[in-house]
């Protein structure tokens, strides 16, 4: 399918990333398309399918000047520059990983334009929350990650940016996968040739992360996000704990929760079966069979 590519120029100068696919009525926004848009293109059969680089991430532009970089309260900002760009009513947002609190954010602030989300691994709502054993996957994996990750910190000074962002990535991917099989699957999240994706960890660090960190939901915020929302979570998932995932769907009043046994933190690659059909269900406009109500964590 033909797609086409820009950039939006968002009021503070900064250049967003664009490329679409389809002409369908309805409008499907894919944020961190620079990895998500390809895996998720098959949604373009009758809508029209965004890939959104947000921010500083992918092929937008990448940011230096720090008052321009405030985290996810800007991202939804963004969504709402390039919504009116397109002249889009009322659109579909899907997202994964940290991305995925991004729509609900956007969704709280305005209500009126979004039809559906699709929250892909989303980080859970409280990053103070602690959950119980079996909600997370805080496995011999994740501990093996983090002690490699030390290591490469240390040799940091020695190696040329890309190189270190490869071998970063060498030890990331596996943590991103239930089956180690799988892991070459995602070597298309990597970006270590973009700027914006070289610089990451710092981006990540000093402004994603704290700006999340300070998010504190209530019960009126949540009540706001009236749309439905389909969660979409693994329960061997490291990265987001799949606790989060339920916590979403029990906080929010018309979300289900889409369990995915035995997978990590990229569902969609590790179990393409049951994932993709169900979202389109869902986009199309029903719950898919298998997604749940939850009623308690």
């Amino acid at each position: 399918m033909p797609t086409n590519e820009g950039y939006i120029t968002v009021e503070d100068g900064v250049r967003l990333f664009y490329e679409t696919a389809g002409d369908g009525e309805e409008t499907l926004v894919v944020l961190n398309g620079f990895f998500l848009f390809n895996d998720f293109k098959y949604l373009a059969e009758g809508r029209t399918l965004i890939g959104l680089d947000l921010r500083n991430r992918g092929r937008s532009d990448y940011v230096s000047d720090a008052s321009k970089l405030s985290g996810v309260q800007q991202d939804v900002e963004d969504i709402e520059a390039v919504r009116r760009h397109f002249q889009v009513d009322r659109m579909d947002l899907i997202a994964h990983s940290y991305a995925g609190i991004i729509p609900i954010l956007y969704t709280m602030r305005y209500p009126a334009r979004v039809r559906r989300v699709v929250q892909l691994s989303p980080l859970q709502p409280d990053q103070s929350t602690k959950y119980l054993a079996h909600l997370t996957n805080a496995d011999a994996i994740l501990q093996q990650f983090f002690a490699s990750v030390w290591e490469l910190q240390k040799q940091s000074q020695a190696l040329d940016p890309q190189e270190f962002c490869r071998k970063f990535w060498t030890l990331l991917r596996p943590l991103y996968v239930a089956n180690p099989a799988d892991a070459e699957k995602i070597r298309h999240w990597e970006g270590c040739h973009l700027p914006t994706e070289l610089n990451l960890m710092k981006y990540w660090t000093e402004v994603l992360m704290p700006s999340i960190q300070r998010l504190h939901f209530t019960p009126d915020d949540f009540e706001k996000v009236q749309s439905p929302v389909l969660t979409v979570h693994g329960t061997k998932d490291r990265s987001s704990p799949y606790g989060g995932g339920r916590e979403w769907a029990l906080m929010l009043p018309n979300a289900r929760l889409l369990t995915i046994e035995n997978v990590a933190h990229a569902p969609w690659i590790e179990a393409p079966e049951k994932v993709y059909g169900p979202v389109r269900t869902f986009l199309d406009g029903a719950w898919p069979e298998a997604a749940e109500k939850i009623e308690s964590l």
